[in-house]
């Protein structure tokens, strides 16, 4: 899978150079026949050109529609690990503050275990992206 945003005519050129050259000799042939060698015969019609250009476009459309659906639900994944994390973040807050603990302590002294405590949530949420993003390439 190719996962760049963006990507140079020199790398679509080189993906491509094989059927490039194929059918760059193919039209040189095919040209030489019906203009040169007069080999009026092998003229296609126009209806089968249609056909084929009809069913190409079909098959371009469901692959769109099947690389998109599977970015789209990985968006929605992703976006629900979010929120799940915004939600579970905020209940942390609620949570750790100075009359629930033990033993009395500041309020500087809450924010920095709030602190720690999401910090490291956020830290295994990194490697979960990581993690996913090392399995694409």
């Amino acid at each position: 899978m190719l996962t760049k945003k963006r990507y140079s005519a020199l790398d679509m050129a080189l993906w491509t150079r094989r059927e490039a050259l194929g059918l760059i000799v193919y039209a040189a042939a095919i040209t030489v026949l019906f203009d040169v060698l007069d080999f009026s015969f092998i003229s296609p019609p126009w209806t089968s050109i249609a056909l084929v250009g009809t069913a190409v476009a079909f098959v371009i459309v469901f692959q769109n529609e099947s690389a998109y659906g599977g970015m789209w639900k990985a968006r929605k994944i992703w976006e629900g690990i979010v929120n799940t994390s915004k939600t579970w973040g905020m209940k942390t807050i609620a949570m750790v503050t100075t009359n629930k603990m033990e033993s009395p302590v500041s309020e500087e002294a809450a924010f920095r275990e709030n602190k720690t405590i999401i910090n490291i949530h956020v830290g295994r949420i990194t490697a979960l992206r990581y993690r996913i993003t090392s399995l694409e390439n």
